[in-house]
């Protein structure tokens, strides 16, 4: 999904995507935070453009992992409040383009997701596809740059800490972890989470499960913290637990107990870069 670098000549513009009833690309808490934890939700929700009316899909297949992470919304919300912590959240379905792609991924705007075709994705031409990167893709990196760059200018090194959910069940193939912990080459958060989420003795945690975070490139953390040498974990919750408030408000106090001693510790808010061996 490439990107072309120029319109053809004499083509007219397409509309933008965005009218003034839609939401935001991106929602913004506690941006004047002098805590060094940056807090981002890449999947927090499932709205869509009133432009692409129902992208071809019934309502019960917009409430389905498909179209975004469940529970994640609340859960980021409830941890940026725990830490007084900047938060990013995403506007937008994954299923209009997916902020945690790189542009090239063909999964950035999928035709088929978890073996359900999305009918409005087929045959996009690149007018569309910009005109969606341009209104949803574009602005969302731009907000956690700008948060990003605030907090260096304070003199902060941020802490990034991204929140998502996994499905129990995965083609066919059932998933135990009750958390998985992704990451790099950059243990400084991942391992000690790691060691605090097994101490507490109730959870199945995954290193690196059920998705991998070695090697990969263009995610939001690839993109906004590797590469600058920032402390950094992707936090991935089993969605059945956090489905409904209870369990929100479970795994924020989980994921907080766990997460507090790790980013009290000033020795991971330096700039460290990680090379491949």
């Amino acid at each position: 999904m490439t990107l072309p670098t120029s319109q053809p000549v004499n083509a007219a513009p397409p509309p933008p995507l965005l009218g003034p009833d839609d939401p935001p690309p991106f929602t913004v808490l506690k941006p004047d935070s002098d805590s060094p934890v940056l807090l981002l939700c890449d999947h927090a929700s499932r709205a869509v453009p009133k432009a692409l009316g129902d992208l071809g899909l019934t309502e019960a297949e917009m409430c389905r992992h498909i179209a975004y992470d469940i529970g994640v919304a609340d859960l980021t919300r409830r941890l940026s409040d725990r830490f007084g912590a900047t938060a990013v959240l995403s506007g937008y379905s994954r299923l209009i383009v997916d902020p945690n792609r790189s542009l090239d991924d063909p999964t950035a705007i999928p035709v088929v997701s978890d073996d359900t075709v999305i009918p409005a994705n087929r045959s996009l031409d690149a007018a569309e596809v910009r005109r969606r990167v341009d209104a949803i893709f574009r602005p969302y990196h731009e907000a956690v740059a700008a948060q990003i760059a605030a907090k260096r200018a304070r003199g902060l090194v941020p802490a990034v800490v991204s929140i998502h959910s996994f499905t129990p069940v995965m083609r066919g193939v059932a998933r135990p972890w009750h958390v998985g912990i992704l990451w790099d080459r950059d243990p400084r958060i991942p391992v000690p989470l790691m060691e605090r989420l097994r101490a507490d003795g109730r959870w199945c945690v995954g290193d690196n499960e059920p998705y991998t975070g070695r090697t990969t490139t263009g995610g939001t953390i690839e993109t906004h913290a590797t590469p600058a040498g920032l402390p950094n974990v992707l936090i991935e919750v089993r969605q059945d637990l956090v489905a409904v408030p209870e369990g929100v408000a479970l795994w924020a106090e989980v994921l907080g107990d766990a997460l507090e001693p790790v980013l009290a510790d000033p020795a991971i808010y330096r700039i460290q870069l990680y090379p491949r061996e």
